[in-house]
């Protein structure tokens, strides 16, 4: 059942841990086309934790640049988003290096982050996902073949809704797919599903209430998620009750299935002429930004965003290293 109400102990995450006061790393900032949004995410995350007593090292870091990590700490959180560190690479290093971190490890990382290998998975457990080809500069010409418009189309390792397009002209459709392949070697091109934009928060073992987007735009690009202050984030969503209950539960199963843990953004359409509910992604390092979905899901349960960074560094602490 969906509720506001919450599993977790919200007095003794609400205390300030004098006693349990850690050395945090938090990682921001990266070498992937969201590092401004990192940035943001890294800050906030600091702020947070800092705000509980926790000695925190706020660092930038890259595959060239692993000085950050150099320091022993408690715990290392991830608020690298997209190359780097949502794909696998930054927990792999952490995992070699034997540090504690947060979040999924390196195989549930690089599955999510890759959108195709992600929606076979989906398809293989039975969970909705719109119908989709891969195209390639060889295989552009059989992949463009087979649709009819509207698509998306979209870099398959990608994150923020960057390079992605919607084509609803047959004049741009090639010139879409040609731009997304030239600068990534390969691209998704999927079925649009007209309708809501709802995302779900996973913490924990629990799905959080389901949240509808609601934007300006022709969807929920780079500027609406990140610069309009005019996006609406809804929690009174008119659909039925169960169809959004459902949303959650398949939310809460892809989070495990691609072995995810500790939290995660999952994000859907629904065609309420149906309705019928359809997996994007599993976003495995969602924003921390004042915009951001995951901490105003929390909100919604109780959980402020000092509680909900405490709740997550505890996960990777109480898990230890691999």
């Amino acid at each position: 059942m969906l509720s506001t109400k919450t599993d977790f102990d919200l007095t003794r995450l609400s205390r300030t841990p004098a006693a349990q006061k850690l050395a945090i790393t938090v990682l921001s900032g990266g070498p992937g086309a969201e590092r401004e949004i990192s940035f943001q995410s890294g800050k906030a995350v600091a702020a947070a934790l800092e705000s509980l007593g926790h000695a925190v090292f706020l660092e930038d870091v890259g595959p060239q640049n692993l000085a950050g990590l150099a320091r022993e700490v408690d715990c290392v959180f991830n608020a690298l988003h997209g190359t780097f560190g949502e794909d696998g690479q930054v927990q792999d290093i952490l995992e070699r290096r034997g540090l504690r971190y947060c979040g999924s490890g390196p195989d549930a990382c690089a599955l999510a982050m890759n959108k195709a290998m992600a929606k076979r998975k989906f398809d293989a457990l039975g969970l909705p996902t719109p119908r989709y080809d891969i195209a390639t500069k060889d295989t552009m010409r059989q992949a463009m073949a087979c649709w009819n418009l509207p698509v998306v189309v979209k870099p398959v390792k990608e994150g923020s809704s960057l390079a992605c397009h919607i084509v609803r002209d047959f004049g741009q459709f090639r010139t879409a797919v040609e731009a997304v392949i030239e600068k990534y070697g390969e691209c998704l091109v999927e079925e649009y599903i007209p309708g809501k934009e709802i995302a779900v928060g996973v913490l924990g073992d629990r799905a959080l209430p389901p949240i509808e987007i609601v934007t300006q735009r022709d969807f929920y690009d780079y500027q609406a998620k990140y610069v309009d202050e005019d996006t609406k984030y809804l929690f009174d969503i008119d659909l039925p009750r169960d169809l959004l209950e459902h949303v959650a539960a398949m939310s809460l199963r892809a989070h495990r299935e691609l072995g995810c843990r500790d939290f995660s953004r999952v994000d859907w359409r629904i065609d309420p002429s149906r309705p019928a509910p359809y997996l994007l992604e599993v976003n495995v390092i969602p924003g921390f930004t004042t915009h951001s979905l995951l901490p105003k899901a929390a909100e919604k349960v109780g959980l402020s965003m000092p509680m909900l960074c405490q709740f997550i560094v505890e996960s990777g602490v109480k898990r230890g290293i691999s």
